[in-house]
Formats: structure tokens, sequence, C-alpha cells
């Protein structure tokens, strides 16, 4: 669909219109991607419960729960993380298709790739930086100020969250190219 002067105003999330792994028969992000959804789920009901817990207590008691804040944190960054995850399985990651949907379909593939190299940068940035502070805090033994726990134990999940991003980054940068192979190959591309 267009408008009066001929640009699209619908565009379709996958540069060539066929690179999502429904198009291939292949379910989106494959089987671990239920597993990713399952703990973005419970860190999100965790976060809901806790956060309850803490409000209820406070309200009957004029107690808190200090320790509640320390895990809501945790769980909200683990969330973000796989989310992040989730939504490049889905392609339903975060980019500007205002300027992206403007472009001919194989500039578009050739951007979409950009982008892709950049996030890759950026999570192998957060990949290695994290795993260098969480080495940092177990090296000088740091521990939370809430409960006392080793600060790496909650550090150490920014690299490896950000290796399962890294990895859906690739993929979806795979399924990319190999759309745009299989279109140049059924005539070239549109």
């Amino acid at each position: 669909m267009s408008d009066r002067d001929g640009i699209p105003i619908e565009f379709d999330a996958e540069p060539d219109g066929d690179a999502s792994p429904e198009a291939h028969g292949d379910p989106a992000g494959g089987p671990w991607l239920k597993i990713e959804e399952a703990i973005a789920a419970l860190a999100m009901a965790l976060i809901c419960l806790i956060s309850l817990a803490n409000v209820v207590v406070r309200y009957l008691t004029d107690i808190s729960f200090a320790f509640t804040e320390e895990f809501s944190v945790f769980l909200l960054v683990v969330m973000t993380l796989v989310g992040a995850s989730i939504a490049f399985a889905r392609n339903e990651h975060i980019r500007i298709t205002f300027f992206l949907a403007r472009f001919p379909r194989p500039v578009r593939i050739v951007v979409e790739l950009l982008i892709l190299a950049i996030t890759t940068l950026l999570f192998a940035m957060i990949m290695y930086y994290g795993a260098t502070f969480a080495l940092d805090q177990y090296e000088y033994g740091e521990v939370s100020a809430g409960l006392g726990y080793p600060s790496w134990i909650y550090s150490l999940w920014l690299p490896l969250l950000s290796l399962v991003i890294l990895f859906r980054v690739v993929e979806h940068a795979w399924r990319l190219a190999h759309a745009r192979r299989n279109s140049e190959r059924e005539g070239g591309v549109k």
C-alpha cells in the first residue's frame, strides 16, 4: 500500500517479505524460544509477587522487606535481556523503519545487516565488559549491600544473557542473508 506519492505506508519487517522463519516452515526462534519466554514470564511474575508482598507487609506492619529491591533489580535486568533476545528471535527488535521503509528493497537488506552488525558489536562489548566486571567482583569478594550475597552472582548474568542475544542477532542476520540469496536466485532482488 502506498500514499499518493507512491511512498510505502506499510513496511514489512522483513526486508524481502520472506525472511521470517515461519515462511520457511521453521518456528520463530526454534525450541529455545519457549524457554526464553518462560524465563521472562517467571522473572516478571516474581517481580510482581515480591513487590506485592512488600507493599502488603509495609501496609499492615510498617516494616519493609529491604531485600526486595535487590531481587527486583536483578530480575528486571534478566527480564530485559531475555526480552531483547526474544525480540531478535521474532524480528520485533526496535529499529527506525521510517527511513528503512523508503529505501529500495536491496538497500533495506544491506541497512538491516549493518544494523545487526552494530548490534553485534554492542552486545559483544557488553558481554566482554560484563564478564570483566563479574570477574573483578569475584576476585575482590564484593558482596551486595542488601543481603550480603556475592555480587558476581547477579553480575554473571549480564555476559551470559548478552551471549544469548548475540546468538539471536547472528541467527537473524543469517536469515536475512539467506533470504537475500534466495530472492536473487528466484529472479533478482525486487
